[in-house]
Order: structure tokens, then C-alpha cells, then sequence
């Protein structure tokens, strides 16, 4: 009997995570990316620990919802380290055009939700000229996220953390125009995070425009599930990028997770293959999803050089974590 309900607890187990990923090592490769970024000098210059968009940023998404698959009781030391961070600087005094206070007052308010870490996004909002509507954001020629444009994906996050009671604020309809009047000249990357922010914010993205969206990105997809880097492009060459052929994890799991949330139809076979190839490319060593830089080739075995694994990893988890949530329960995921 006992032996019965052991292997019925472990079919459960399995049928619940999937037989072929682990959710335990995803979690534990990414709390132990953070163990090494809460002590890295270059991490900890201003903000200590600064929320980084490859590694700060996608482990507040995903580690929550990690924990809630893995029954954990309560936030790791890392997500509220990184909280406590962000928490700290909203008293911060700089010089108003400073791109760190424009990242920062975005991650405040989609992780703070407080009315002082709303109230200082919107006082850095930028008002004049070509950005007008957007904030003030890293250039350091880093692909995918501290480019140019990358100010339009700052922007598209900003209208995921503005509540609904606040759609209508003047400077919400500035961010609106300004998502609307650049968004055709962004990398499909960008437009994909417009595409999620279109979930709680719809008028960032009409119907039409959400629908031809989506069909652009389903076009992309490769016959095995998986998307290339270069399909969420155009992105700029950058002469010393390791070279990288086929489908990519990063690209894969960002494309899948965003389609998964705002395409609405979790049965969709298309979806499935993605998550599939997703499935089968956890490494079982590291419990990550492997990608490379876009942008130069980092010594083996450093921090940098594994950047954009770390993005990687946190949308797989996210989302098969939210494929099992829609088999179990029929509804939609909400991380």
C-alpha cells in the first residue's frame, strides 16, 4: 500500500512538472546566479544590488512563480534584496535625465506597486522632443536590451506597471502616443514586449494591430518550435557576437511566454512546439536554458558571459510553469 502511494505521488509529480524539465534546478540556478550578482563589484557601484534587465529583472518575474510550483513558504533572500534596492533609491536625488533613475523608476513601480514608486516614474517621465512620453534609458550598444531603442521596451514595461485607475492620466496618454508613433521601427523584440503589455493595457496595441502582430510572430517560428535571435530582429551586427546558428533559448522562451499571455489560446499547436522545444532544452546539469551574448564573446565561466542564459531560464520556467497552470486549472496564467 505504502508503495502504491509513493508511485502515484511521483506520476502526480511528474505529470504536474513534466517529465523532461526540472523546476528545482531552474530555481537553483537562478538563485545561484543571484548569490554571485549580490557580491559582484560591478553589480553593486550605485544601487546595491542594481536590478539588471538580464538578470534582476527577469528573476523578480520568474522566481515567485517558482516558488509557488515548488511549495517554497517564502521570498528567497535574493527577491527581496533586489526589492530592498529598489526600495532604497526612491528617495534618490539625481539629475532628472540620468538613464539609471529611468530604469529604475520603471522596475520600482512594476515591483513596488506603491504610490511613491508611481508617483517618482511619472516625475522622470520625459516631456519634451522626439522621446516625449517615454524615460530615459541605458545606450551601451548591448543588444537586446541597452540599445537605442531599447527606450521602447522601457516604455512597454512601464505600461505593464501602470494600474488601470491610472490609464487615463495625461501622461499615460503621452506614453501612448509615444508607443503608437514608434513602435514600427522597433525590433520584434520590442514589439513582442508591446504585445504583453497589451494585456493589461489594451489601448498601448488596437485589436487589428495585436492580431497582425501576433501572426508576424507566429511566421517566425522555426519548423522545430524554437525562434532565432535574428527573427525578433533586425538587430545591428556586433563584430566580436560568438557565432550562433538555430534556434535559441532566449529568443524561444521570451517569444513563447509572451505569446502564451496575450494570445489567448493555450492550445494552439504551434504554442505547444515551442513549449516542447523548450522541454527538451534544459540543460540537466545546470538546470538552465544555454544562450549566448549578442554582443561580444565573454570568458568562459564569468559572469557576464552568461547574461543571456540568465534571461533564458526565467521565461522557459515562466512559461511551462504556465502551461501546467492553464492543463490544471483552465485558466490563464497570472505571473
Amino acid at each position: 500500500m505504502l508503495l502504491r502511494t509513493v508511485v502515484c505521488l511521483a506520476v502526480s509529480l511528474l505529470s504536474a512538472w513534466g517529465a523532461d524539465w526540472n523546476p528545482r534546478l531552474a530555481a537553483q540556478y537562478l538563485d545561484s546566479r543571484q548569490k554571485e550578482w549580490f557580491v559582484w563589484p560591478r553589480a553593486n557601484a550605485a544601487a546595491k544590488p542594481c536590478v539588471s534587465c538580464h538578470t534582476g529583472l527577469t528573476y523578480l518575474l520568474a522566481r515567485p512563480a517558482l516558488r509557488q510550483a515548488l511549495g517554497e513558504g517564502t521570498p528567497t533572500v535574493y527577491e527581496t534584496g533586489l526589492l530592498a534596492s529598489l526600495r532604497t533609491r526612491l528617495e534618490l536625488r539625481e539629475p532628472a535625465n540620468s538613464p539609471g533613475l529611468g530604469v529604475e523608476s520603471i522596475l520600482a513601480a512594476r515591483f513596488l506597486a506603491t504610490a511613491d514608486a508611481y508617483d517618482r516614474m511619472w516625475a522622470l517621465q520625459v516631456h519634451e522632443g522626439a522621446a516625449r512620453g517615454s524615460w530615459n534609458w541605458f545606450n551601451l550598444n548591448q543588444d537586446p536590451w541597452e540599445m537605442p531603442d531599447s527606450r521602447f521596451f522601457g516604455a512597454a514595461l512601464a505600461a505593464m506597471a501602470i494600474p488601470a485607475k491610472d490609464h487615463g492620466r495625461p501622461e499615460a496618454g503621452e506614453l501612448l502616443a509615444y508607443l503608437h508613433r514608434e513602435q514600427a521601427a522597433q525590433p520584434l523584440h520590442n514589439r513582442l514586449m508591446l504585445l504583453w503589455a497589451s494585456g493589461g493595457f489594451p489601448e498601448v496595441l488596437p485589436a487589428a494591430a495585436r492580431n497582425a502582430l501576433a501572426d508576424e510572430v507566429w511566421k517566425k517560428q522555426q519548423p522545430d518550435g524554437s525562434w532565432t535571435m535574428e527573427a525578433l530582429g533586425p538587430f545591428p551586427a556586433h563584430a566580436h557576437a560568438p557565432r550562433a546558428e538555430g534556434g535559441n533559448a532566449y529568443a524561444t522562451a521570451f517569444a513563447a511566454y509572451v505569446m502564451q499571455q496575450s494570445a489567448g489560446d493555450a492550445a494552439n499547436p504551434k504554442l505547444a512546439r515551442a513549449l516542447a522545444w523548450l522541454r527538451a532544452h534544459q540543460d540537466p546539469e545546470c538546470g538552465c536554458w544555454q544562450a549566448v551574448s549578442m554582443n561580444e564573446e565573454y570568458e568562459p565561466g564569468s559572469i557576464p558571459s552568461r547574461f543571456m542564459t540568465d534571461a533564458a531560464t526565467s521565461f522557459a520556467a515562466l512559461a511551462l510553469l504556465g502551461s501546467q497552470k492553464n492543463a490544471s486549472t483552465g485558466a490563464p496564467p497570472a505571473y
